[in-house]
Formats: structure tokens, sequence, C-alpha cells
């Protein structure tokens, strides 16, 4: 599960509510989140990713993720103010996802790029990561095999990770809906398995998608994260949001 708390250190370094108490009054000073700038062109991930579910996945569903947190957060740093807690509490399912969806479609878009650019080439791009990856699945097709099931045994919507559980052990895991990655693990990299990722172009067609994406995987960004440190990950996702 989820720590709500958790949250909020992935929005910002503490909490995206800065408090100033002046007297009697308080003051809440809530941070606005908006799209962080997509690196290539709606069409550039073409054909495995259609400009077409870019378009929409980026500037509908991630802007959507991003417009319903930052009204949360303005009824939150309210109730908050109010000492209200129930409305607090009520707040946290939707701030929850809200957040984890802006959070996970960030880092979405960073872990993606255009197919046969040096960024893709694996393992060229990501020579540490690729070291890890065979010395705890033997090779990177059987990673791949491993990664790509996992996926495609998630039940209704969720996202699929590796994640760097230690200074350099890897784990794949699943997350359901828009849970984030939280804790100590690092995201490597994800793939969004929501039906809007791939509908439009694949139908119900999730094996193919699974297949198409490996194709544009940006292991450059892959193997930064997998070298980063705990403090440098959260640093560099902190200038995503």
């Amino acid at each position: 599960m989820v720590n709500f708390g958790n949250i909020w250190q992935y929005l910002a370094v503490q909490s995206p509510l800065q408090a100033a108490f002046s007297g009697n009054a308080t003051t809440m000073n809530v941070k606005t989140y908006s799209l962080p700038e997509l690196p290539y062109a709606y069409d550039a991930l073409e054909p495995h990713i259609s400009g077409q579910i870019m378009k929409l996945h980026y500037s509908g569903h991630h802007q959507t993720y991003v417009t319903n947190l930052n009204n949360a957060l303005k009824v939150h740093a309210s109730a908050l103010s109010a000492g209200d807690i129930a409305a607090q509490v009520a707040l946290q399912p939707v701030i929850k996802f809200n957040a984890g969806g802006h959070i996970n479609h960030a880092l979405f878009w960073a872990n993606l790029a255009p197919a046969g650019t040096p960024e893709t080439l694996f393992p060229d791009a990501a020579p540490t990561l690729s070291a890890e990856i065979d010395k705890t699945w033997g090779s990177f097709d059987k990673f791949k095999d491993a990664f790509s099931k996992e996926l495609l045994g998630i039940q209704g919507s969720g996202w699929g990770w590796l994640v760097k559980a230690g200074p350099s052990s890897l784990r794949i895991v699943t997350a359901k809906d828009q849970d984030p990655i939280v804790g100590g693990e690092v995201p490597i990299f994800g793939v969004d398995m929501w039906e809007h990722a791939y509908y439009l172009q694949y139908l119900n067609g999730k094996a193919k998608y699974v297949d198409s994406i490996w194709n544009v995987i940006n292991w450059k960004t892959a193997e930064s994260r997998f070298q980063a440190g705990h403090g440098d990950f959260f640093a560099d996702l902190k200038s995503l949001l």
C-alpha cells in the first residue's frame, strides 16, 4: 500500500504545502504543478506509439491528472488551515491518485525516445545497467521475457517498473492504477499499461504494444537513474514536476 506521506516526498522535498505562521493567521502557499515539456514531437515514437495516442495521452490524460492534483491541493490547503481533519482525510485518495498519475507520466515520457536514436541502443546506452541485468536475470532476453510477462499479467489498469532496490540490485514490480513507486526504491523505467496508452493503435492487442514499446525505451535515461543515488533521483524527479 502506498504511504500518503511518501507522496508528499515525491512532489517536493518535504511537502508541497509551505506553511508560514504570523500571529494567529496561517498562510498556506500551495505549489502549482504543470506538465513537463515533452522531450520529442508527438509523432516521434511512430510507428511504435502513434502521434494520435501521444497527443491524447500527454495533453489529455496527463494534463487531467495535473489539473485535478492542483485543485485537490488547494482544497487540502484550505482544509488544513481550517483544521478540518475529515476533509483532509477525504482528499487523500484524490491526491494520491492524481499525484501518482503526474509522477508516473513525468517519468514515463523521459524514459522513452525515438527508435533508432543512440538513447535506445541497448546495451551501448546503458553499459552498467546492462551488466546488472545480465547478473540478475542471466541475459537481456530473459529479463525482457520476465518484464513482459509481468506487464501482461496486470489485471485492469496499472504500471510495470524496473526498480533499483538497493545500491545496485534490480527487481521488477507492478503497481495498481496510478500508485507510484515509493520508499527506498528508484524507478529505472516504467511502462504504462492503462488502455489509454495503447488502445487507439493496438485495440485489445496488449502483447503487441508490449513487444513494440521495447523499441522506444530510453536506455540512456535508464542508465542515469540506475547510477543515481536516491537523493539525486528525487532531485531529478522534482525538476520534471
